[in-house]
C-alpha cells in the first residue's frame, strides 16, 4: 500500500514507521497519490497564533474571546479536552477550565498570518478556494508535472512548511471531491492527514450519522430525524424524487451526497458576495447586554474583514434564530456603502430593535453584501447624523493606532460586555 511519511516525506510501501526517519506519523492508502481535491484546516488557528507568538502559553489551557459575560470565540486542544466549545458563555467556559488563559481576538494578526499560509497554497495550485481565514479547498489536478510530485507529498510539505516557517499547524483532508474532503480533513485533527478514496465511499458513509453534511445544522438534523433519516444509510432509502418532494432543492443535493457524489468544482475566483460573522450560543439568552455586546464585536469582525479585503457592503443584513430554531433575518440598504463598524453595528442594532422582543436567541450573526471596492465606500457625509463623520474620524484614526501598537491598543467599552 502506497504510504507517505508527513515528516520527512519519504514514501515507501506500507509499515508502522517510516523506514527513513523512524517517525509514525505516517499515512498510507491505496488510492494516495490519484486523489486530487483537498481541504486544508488549521488546527484551532487563533490560539495557535496566540501560543506561536507568547510560547509561555505553550502548554497551557488558551481561550479566545471576550469578557466574562462575552462567549469563547475558539479554544486551544488543551482547553477542549475539559470540555471548552466554541460560543459557549466564558463563565461556563471559566468553570470547567478556570485556569484557562482569556485572550482577547487579535484579528489582525489572524489576517497576516492567513495570508501567508494563502501564499503557500498559490505556489502549489492556481485553484484555491478559501472558506474563511483559516480553511481552503485546494484542486491540485495536473499539478504532479509541475511539482515532480503527486498532490499527496506537495499538500504534507504545505502543512510541514506551515508548521516550521509560521509555527502553525494544520489538517489535512484529501478525496475525490470537495464533500469527502472536508469531512476527512475532520477525522485526525489536530495536524491530521486522512484520505477517502473512490473505492471506499459507500462504506466509510454507510453509518455516519447526517449531521457530517456541511450545513446540515441542529435544525435541519431536527427535521431529518422527523422523517425516519439519521444516517446516511437512511438517506440512500430514499427516492431522488421524493427526497426533492420533501425538502425540495436540499432533497436533490441530500439524494447526491448520500452516495458521496459531489459535482462542485474548487472554485479559485468566486467572487465574495457578502462578509458576515455568527455565532450560536451554548445556552439560549435574552440578555440585552450580551446581546448588544455580541453584536458590537460581530460588527468589529465584519468591518476588519471588508478592510482586510478592501471591500464595502451597501447592505446590513441581521441573522437571529430562536429557541424554537426559527430563523429571523432583517436587512437595511445603505445610502452610501460602508466598511465602518460603527455603521454596520448601528444598522444592525436598529434592526435587532424592530425585530421586538422573540427571545431568547440561539443564534445571532451579521454581515454585509452587495460589496463595492473600498474606495466607493464612506464618502458622502450623513446629513440626519452630524456625530457620523466624527465617529468614522475617530475608528480610522483606531485602525492607524492598531496596526502600529497591536490590536488591543484601543478597546471600546461596550467590546467588553
Amino acid at each position: 500500500m502506497p504510504s507517505l511519511c508527513r515528516d520527512c516525506l519519504r514514501d515507501f510501501e506500507s509499515g508502522a514507521a517510516c523506514p527513513a526517519c523512524r517517525s509514525r506519523r505516517v499515512t498510507a492508502h491505496d488510492e494516495l497519490y490519484s486523489l486530487t481535491i483537498a481541504h486544508m484546516d488549521c488546527d484551532a488557528f487563533y490560539a495557535s497564533v496566540e501560543k506561536r507568538d507568547d510560547p509561555s502559553l505553550a502548554h497551557k489551557p488558551v481561550i479566545i474571546g471576550g469578557g466574562r459575560r462575552g462567549v469563547v470565540s475558539t479554544a486551544c486542544y488543551v482547553a477542549r479536552i475539559r470540555g471548552v466549545r466554541s460560543a459557549m458563555p466564558m463563565f461556563q467556559a471559566l468553570k470547567l477550565c478556570p485556569e484557562a488563559v482569556v485572550i482577547k481576538p487579535r484579528m489582525q494578526a489572524y489576517v497576516e498570518v492567513s495570508r501567508a499560509i494563502r501564499a503557500m497554497m498559490d505556489e502549489l495550485t492556481p485553484v484555491v478556494e478559501p472558506l474563511s481565514l483559516d480553511e481552503a479547498f485546494l484542486d491540485l489536478t495536473g499539478t504532479a508535472r509541475l511539482h515532480g510530485a503527486p498532490p499527496a507529498v506537495m499538500l504534507a510539505r504545505l502543512v510541514r512548511r506551515m508548521r516550521r516557517e509560521l509555527g502553525i499547524t494544520g489538517s489535512i483532508g484529501l478525496s475525490h471531491n470537495k464533500f469527502l474532503a472536508k469531512i476527512a480533513s475532520d477525522l485526525d485533527k489536530p495536524h491530521g492527514f486522512s484520505v477517502i478514496g473512490r473505492a471506499e465511499t459507500e462504506a466509510f458513509l454507510r453509518d455516519k450519522p447526517v449531521r457530517l453534511i456541511w450545513g446540515v445544522g441542529p435544525a435541519a438534523q431536527e427535521t431529518l430525524e422527523r422523517a425516519g433519516i439519521h444516517t446516511f444509510t437512511d438517506l440512500r432509502r430514499w427516492d431522488e424524487r421524493d427526497l426533492a418532494a420533501r425538502f425540495g432543492a436540499m432533497g436533490t443535493r441530500l439524494w447526491h451526497l448520500a452516495r458521496g457524489e459531489d459535482h462542485r468544482r474548487v472554485s479559485a475566483n468566486a467572487p465574495v458576495k457578502s462578509i458576515s460573522n455568527e455565532t450560536t450560543f451554548f445556552e439560549d439568552t435574552s440578555d440585552p447586554d450580551l446581546l448588544d455586546g455580541h453584536l458590537w464585536r460581530m460588527a468589529e469582525k465584519v468591518a476588519d474583514r471588508a478592510k482586510a479585503k478592501d471591500k464595502a457592503g451597501l447592505v446590513v443584513t441581521l441573522k437571529l434564530k430562536t429557541a424554537r430554531f426559527k430563523t429571523v433575518t432583517r436587512r437595511q440598504s445603505l445610502r452610501d456603502a460602508t466598511q465602518m463598524a460603527d455603521t454596520i453595528y448601528r444598522t444592525a442594532r436598529a434592526l435587532f430593535d424592530a425585530v421586538g422582543d422573540n427571545g431568547p436567541y440561539r443564534l445571532l450573526g451579521c454581515g454585509i453584501s452587495q460589496l463595492v471596492p473600498a474606495g466607493e465606500a464612506d464618502r458622502a457625509p450623513d446629513l440626519l447624523d452630524p456625530g457620523a463623520a466624527r465617529r468614522a474620524g475617530a475608528e480610522r484614526a483606531t485602525d492607524a493606532i492598531r496596526a502600529r501598537f497591536g490590536p488591543d491598543a484601543i478597546l471600546k467599552g461596550r467590546a467588553l460586555r
